[in-house]
């Protein structure tokens, strides 16, 4: 995936660290003790010793720098389509929060979209060209008959390529879509981000992390602190201690936005609401959820900062579940609430909501 044995890692995280400083400053206000502890969990972060070392399933398919990764397993063939915000990692995290792996174990054939680091062509498209020149080419690649589910963006750009192409199941994970349905101030937050970064990432041909990252951060600034504070209350060699750094390393970590694909992310879902609006076009089609085909599964989280609830898609079944976006990927609580009713979906069972 990203990680790559002949480089040397980047220096841990928060990047960009003196806006992290800042806004935990910011929080913080007057009381210095709690900005101790925030301080204090971060050396404690910076530290530690814990490295991600799970090694990379193998590639079968690739087109550019996309290429696509087998997870083995029997059953229904289902691809899975990250964000391409962060690392596709997320999905396989550690050995006890792999949710790949796992399915694989489960009737189910997992296989994941990894998009690499951007080359020249892949930073010429937006978010359509990696639709329809990327996704679907490997869907296409894919054992087939398959199911497609997309996490976060990578279910908008799922939802996208499955009017494209014949899937027999759409899962969507904390998936946006009706981004009228995000807060005005989240909305405000986004597009002020994107105007302040604008002129550096079209010098660039790309947006980078560090320009990126400060969104996710302006969402709730008190728990970006909050997480530092209890961190640092933790036993370095404890399991929850191994959890955040895992999490931190991957949020922390991603390659660069295309420029387009950024334009496309701000000025025409953020500012526009393109998709929920109808006005979204990929390879000359309409993406139209109610028109699509197959069965649907559209997992929201009901706790989410990053992606509301009230921008999800609205169709197909629906399962709510109380935990956040991150978490119902990898918390404790995650296998229950959604990889076995989602691994009993994708077999076919019928579940109860």
């Amino acid at each position: 995936m990203h990680d790559d044995p002949t480089t040397p890692p980047r220096a841990r995280g928060p990047h960009p660290l003196p806006l992290f400083l800042k806004l935990a400053g910011e929080a913080c206000g007057t009381d210095t003790a709690r900005l101790a502890a925030v301080l204090a969990g971060l050396r404690a972060y910076q530290a530690h010793p814990y490295r991600r070392a799970l090694a990379p399933a193998p590639v079968v398919a690739r087109i550019g720098a996309v290429t696509l990764r087998d997870y083995g397993g029997t059953g229904p063939a289902v691809v899975f389509v990250p964000s391409l915000i962060n690392p596709p990692t997320v999905l396989d995290l550690a050995p006890e929060t792999c949710l790949l792996r796992w399915l694989a174990t489960q009737g189910v054939r997992p296989l994941l979209v990894d998009w690499g680091t951007p080359g020249a062509d892949e930073l010429a498209l937006g978010l359509d060209g990696m639709v329809a020149q990327r996704l679907v080419p490997l869907l296409e690649r894919a054992p087939q008959p398959c199911a497609v589910a997309g996490y976060c963006l990578g279910g908008t750009m799922a939802l996208a390529a499955a009017m494209l192409f014949p899937a027999t199941k759409l899962a969507l994970i904390a998936t946006p879509w009706r981004f009228a349905g995000f807060e005005p101030r989240q909305r405000d937050a986004a597009l002020q981000l994107w105007q302040g970064a604008r002129d550096t990432a079209t010098a660039l041909g790309a947006m980078p992390m560090d320009l990126l990252q400060p969104l996710f951060w302006h969402l709730d600034p008190s728990a970006l602190v909050a997480k530092y504070v209890r961190f640092a209350a933790l036993a370095a060699d404890s399991a929850d201690a191994r959890s955040f750094v895992a999490l931190e390393d991957w949020a922390n970590d991603g390659p660069p936005l295309p420029l387009g694909v950024a334009a496309t992310l701000f000025e025409d879902f953020f500012a526009r609401d393109l998709t929920g609006n109808g006005g979204w076009q990929v390879a000359g089609r309409t993406i139209d959820p109610a028109a699509l085909a197959m069965p649907v599964l559209d997992i929201v989280s009901t706790r989410d900062r990053i992606v509301p609830a009230a921008s999800s898609v609205g169709v197909g079944m629906r399962l709510d579940l109380s935990l956040g976006h991150v978490g119902m990927i990898v918390s404790s609580r995650a296998r229950t609430a959604l990889w076995e009713p989602m691994a009993q979906w994708l077999r076919g069972a019928a579940l109860s909501i």
